[in-house]
């Protein structure tokens, strides 16, 4: 097979997936399409040989050219069109097409496109890439030019504007939380198998320097080996809310050493481990249980 029908093909695993993410950035199923096919052109005059993970340089990728189309569209003060139906639903008496169906699984509630449409260019990509993608900070803050700490902080104000646009399923905080209280329950306790249910197949674990320093690899992929790597290690943890995201912190001697936040949908698809003091003390952190250790 020729490399550019390799290439094609590894696309068309990850076209799916992409789709969702420009349906939420841009609220629209047509600009979604138009927006993975200039994804496609983009990676088609890309070296593909020097990308690691496709996977993340295609979702990166497929956000900075809705960032693109966002920003015209406010420039230009343009509505998104839309009909209202699910991204890619079959037309009556379509067959089922298995792709179709994880798009639509994947799609976003007119409720949750209302909200996300309130918010800066800036915001709503910053919101989709890394509290409904686990796009990790550092990589969207090359996109839009600021500094990791400055994203952080527009995610953080891009969460709370949703959250105050109305109960919406995919950001409810409530039912974050339960599912990182049971995601620290069964690390407490050992239970593998659990800890693996409640993770994404596809979860990361980052950790910063500091946390690296107490034992964390940088990057940490898959459901089983993160799985692997809390088991039993969350004695000293307890839930908290991080700049408005579901999260713990480890308080030992009444000092707090290391901040986790997760990035939760149906299950945790990314945990970042903070434990560097200044940006320990950047963060709003709000807990209503006494620390354990």
């Amino acid at each position: 097979m020729r490399d550019a029908d390799l290439l094609a093909r590894r696309f068309e695993e990850h076209r799916p997936h992409l789709r969702a993410v420009a349906h939420r950035m841009l609220g629209s199923g047509a600009e979604a399409e138009d927006a993975v096919q200039d994804t496609w052109l983009r990676l088609a005059r890309a070296e593909a040989d020097g990308i690691d993970n496709l996977a993340g340089w295609l979702t990166t990728a497929v956000g900075r050219v809705c960032l693109d189309r966002l920003r015209s569209r406010t420039a230009h003060a343009e509505q998104p069109w839309d009909d209202g139906a699910p991204l890619d639903a079959p037309a009556d008496g379509d067959p089922v097409d298995p792709e179709r169906e994880i798009v639509r699984a994947e799609s976003v509630g007119h409720a949750l496109l209302v909200v996300l449409d309130t918010l800066a260019p800036t915001e709503r990509f910053v919101y989709v890439l890394h509290d409904m993608f686990a796009v990790s900070f550092d990589e969207i803050a090359a996109v839009v030019d600021r500094s990791p700490a400055a994203v952080r902080q527009i995610a953080s104000r891009a969460r709370r504007r949703v959250q105050a646009g109305g109960q919406v399923r995919e950001t409810d905080p409530a039912r974050q939380r339960h599912v990182v209280e049971a995601f620290l329950a069964a690390s407490r306790e050992g239970r593998f198998d659990d800890l693996v249910t409640l993770l994404d197949p596809h979860v990361v674990l980052r950790a910063d320097p500091a946390a690296v320093g107490m034992g964390s690899a940088p990057e940490t992929r898959g459901a089983a080996t993160v799985a692997a790597f809390f088991n039993g290690r969350a004695v000293a943890a307890v839930p908290a809310f991080v700049d408005a995201a579901p999260g713990a912190v480890v308080v030992i001697g009444g000092r707090t050493r290391i901040v986790l936040t997760f990035v939760v949908t149906d299950r945790i698809i990314g945990i970042e481990a903070v434990a560097d003091p200044a940006q320990i003390a950047a963060f709003d952190v709000v807990t209503d249980e006494p620390a354990r250790g």
